[in-house]
């Protein structure tokens, strides 16, 4: 049967009462950029520090097998938007493609389900885009970046509200714009050096700080706030002859300054120290206004480390003990942290290692908002391993599709990771792979966690097994109409 449009295939039949409705938590959900699985000291780094998240973690809930939704930006944040895995989503790589309107969203879902959605930050999902894309997708609130490579500038010439551009002091050099003359990514390039007067992280950071203020002294009207910063990403239009040498665009290094490290380390090492102080910033409003007990946080990262803009991903071991960086469907490109932090609700000091993705945030955020799905995604509610009561349901497998690099599909099914390389995928990436043989890798992550030993031909059964879920799980997108 043709398939319908995903409005149908994912609509909601919103059901709350009144007492339902009083339990509600307010929802935060911080994300960060283009972060490693080893990049905070609660998960293993030792050079950084990270004493807010360490603390966020103590007084929460930290995942080990947590896992985005693709290996680079835009898919994944379609996954964790869309509750759709990258086999059934719209968005599969950081090209062109784009979520209609009337397809089901996380915050179109929440507001229907009576919050105040907010949007700070990287939107990114998917170009070309409107700029009043986030209002169109369920946000009643947005600043910040809505296209993904204007975020890779730190000090743009503007950022957006509310689908009105709004100006700042930077001044950009000529001709230093990724695809100038291509109006989806206006904004892109690199300032000049006595034009770097707004650092955009630090107004996102004071604008999200402003809206939790007011929202938690609120009664009555809970709230989705979506934080997601464009940090550590680089600026990739920054070449070695920008101000900086480097694209860490950090407004100075900091307590880093006299270290012996290359810039673009300090620099990254500027960017760590930020997202830390956000996320505790963050959570001292809440205690602040008493609202911490209602309010659900949870930290995460859109995907694996970065090597880019002169940092180097293995300075300060970004990838921890796991296999591969940011583009590799291996474990180190696609296990990202994530904390889950509510006090009183969620028992402090507590270690999962549920096998998770974000698209289980959808249904997750459905449940305690009080919306019932009358359709299946492709998420599971984890609200049992958050709140530690009934039973929670179990993925039997986890499946990524990215359409780049010659097409990469994978299947998890604890503790089988199979990885398929050169498999064509869509559009031009099929003509990249069409050269080349397809290439199967099998791994055991209870027993090679680093995937270090391919074991495909010793297991074909198992490979064959978990193929038929890959080929199970892919179909093409849609066209968007």
């Amino acid at each position: 049967m043709k398939l319908l449009p995903f409005l149908a295939f994912l609509s909601l039949l919103l059901v709350s009462s009144p007492a339902r409705a009083a339990e509600r938590p307010n929802i935060i959900y911080i994300l960060a950029d283009d972060m490693g699985y080893g990049d905070l000291g609660c998960y293993g780094q030792k050079t950084l520090a990270t004493p807010g998240i360490d603390r966020m973690a103590a007084e929460g809930l930290r995942f080990t097998r947590h896992y985005a939704g693709c290996t680079v930006c835009a898919p994944s944040r379609c996954v964790l938007m869309t509750g759709l895995h990258t086999g059934h989503c719209r968005v599969r790589g950081n090209g062109m493609g784009s979520i209609p309107d009337g397809d089901l969203t996380l915050p179109g879902m929440l507001k229907s389900a009576g919050y105040a959605t907010l949007a700070v930050g990287k939107y990114g999902l998917g170009k070309p885009l409107p700029l009043d894309d986030p209002r169109k997708k369920g946000f009643d609130f947005f600043y910040g970046y809505v296209e993904t490579s204007h975020a890779h500038n730190c000090f743009p010439p503007f950022l957006v509200k509310n689908g009105q551009i709004a100006e700042l002091k930077n001044e950009q050099i000529p001709g230093s714009a990724f695809g100038k003359g291509n109006d989806e990514i206006k904004g892109t390039g690199v300032a000049a050096a006595d034009g770097r007067v707004q650092w955009a992280p630090g107004l996102l950071g004071i604008e999200a700080r402003k809206l939790v203020d007011a929202h938690a002294a609120r009664k009555g009207t809970p709230f989705f706030l979506y934080y997601a910063l464009n940090l550590p990403h680089a600026n990739n239009e920054a070449k070695a002859d920008s101000p900086l040498g480097h694209g860490m665009e950090s407004p100075d290094y900091g307590p880093f300054e006299e270290k012996d490290w290359p810039p673009a380390e300090k620099g990254f090492a500027f960017f760590m120290r930020f997202i830390d102080r956000e996320v505790a910033s963050l959570l001292a409003v809440l205690k602040a206004r008493g609202a911490d007990q209602n309010t659900l946080v949870i930290f995460s990262s859109d995907n694996g480390p970065h090597q880019e803009g002169g940092h180097k991903a293995d300075f300060f071991q970004s990838s921890g003990a796991l296999n591969g960086i940011k583009r590799d469907l291996t474990e180190g490109g696609v296990r990202v942290p994530m904390i889950a932090w509510w006090p009183g609700r969620i028992k402090a000091g507590g270690v999962s290692d549920h096998v998770s993705g974000f698209q289980d945030m959808l249904p997750t955020f459905a449940e305690l908002a009080g919306a019932v799905l009358d359709k299946p995604t492709d998420g599971i509610s984890m609200v049992p391993t958050f709140l530690g009561i009934g039973t929670q349901k179990q993925h039997d497998h986890l499946f990524w599709n990215f359409d780049e690099q010659g097409g990469k599909r994978s299947v998890l099914h604890w503790p089988w990771k199979l990885v398929h390389l050169n498999t064509g995928a869509t559009g031009g990436a099929a003509k990249k792979a069409a050269a080349k043989p397809l290439e199967v890798q099998l791994f055991n992550l209870d027993t090679d966690p680093a995937e270090r030993q391919n074991v495909a031909v010793e297991h074909a059964d198992t490979v064959e097994k978990l193929a038929v879920k890959m080929r199970e799980d892919w179909r093409a997108p849609e066209p968007v109409k």
